[in-house]
């Protein structure tokens, strides 16, 4: 059986978001710009209520970059997690269902493809913790209300995107286009042979190291500039059983932006899920000293 969505949607303007080079990659100018200049509605963006879908399939490729390049891509408070002088970016590709807040019945979920750029990084709580987790650079979406909600109630930055999804029991295959093609993407999955080796050139020894760095992790981090704090946001996952695959990325264009001028990302991995219920819990501020 194959499963087709094509779908073609508006995007809004640019600005920078809390780290330098961060235009670069193509942040929006949303409405979330409005909630951080009236301080009562700051609370809106923080993740106020606690959400759950169903992942029908999730891709996700792991791009390893030098840490000095991407360290600068990092707001205060999160330093970047490292392998072997490496940073990681994970590019995921979520074809998800029956979004809603978790007192809303599934029927009244909303159905939506996003993709995700996100950093892997760390942060230190106040108690001393250290927790593992991933900074969003910038989501692309299929649904306009999508963007418009995600960006009132989150810092995930939404972007409207045209995109062609096709699966089939052998392949998965995803393109993204975007205006100005500041983020275009298009990669061909290989679901008929799994487990599949690591990609060449890969940093990783292997693929029990590789999987530390397949996304997605317990926590994602937002930060809010106006309250020089961290947002932190924590994931509950069933069932989450990655496996590595072969992929063939024939396009990707995030990484031609001038932050990363220089910088040759190497595929450090690729893995796919499916069928997996997922959750987020409620957002929670720390504040940094």
């Amino acid at each position: 059986m194959t499963t087709r969505l094509s779908l073609q949607i508006e995007r809004p303007g640019f600005h920078l978001h809390g780290a330098r080079g961060l235009t670069d990659c193509g942040l929006p100018a949303s409405s979330g710009r409005t909630f951080e200049m009236l301080a009562p509605l700051r609370w809106l963006r923080r993740h106020p209520l606690p959400v759950r879908a169903f992942f029908r399939h999730s891709l996700v490729l792991c791009y390893a970059l030098p840490s000095d390049v991407l360290a600068p891509l990092l707001p205060p408070g999160l330093v970047l997690d490292e392998h072997r002088g490496f940073g990681f970016v994970a590019i995921a590709m979520v074809q998800t269902e029956s979004l809603r807040p978790t007192f809303l019945p599934e029927f009244l979920g909303q159905d939506f493809f996003l993709s995700g750029y996100r950093i892997f990084a760390r942060f230190k709580t106040a108690s001393g913790r250290t927790l593992r987790g991933l900074r969003i650079l910038r989501s692309d979406t299929d649904r306009r209300v999508m963007a418009f909600v995600g960006n009132c109630l989150t810092h995930y930055n939404y972007r409207l995107a045209r995109v062609n999804l096709r699966v089939t029991a052998q392949r998965l295959e995803v393109e993204i286009r975007t205006p100005k093609a500041e983020a275009d993407l298009r990669v061909v999955a290989d679901l008929s042979t799994r487990p599949a080796p690591l990609p060449a050139g890969s940093p990783f020894a292997g693929v029990r190291e590789a999987r530390l760095f397949a996304g997605p992790l317990p926590f994602t981090f937002d930060y809010e500039e106006a309250t020089h704090s961290i947002v932190i946001i924590e994931g509950v996952r069933e069932s989450w059983k990655p496996v590595p695959i072969k992929v063939d990325v024939q396009k990707c264009t995030f990484f031609d932006h001038s932050a990363f001028t220089g910088a040759v990302p190497i595929l450090a991995n690729a893995f796919h899920v499916e069928n997996v219920p997922y959750s987020w819990k409620c957002g929670r501020r720390q504040s940094l000293l």
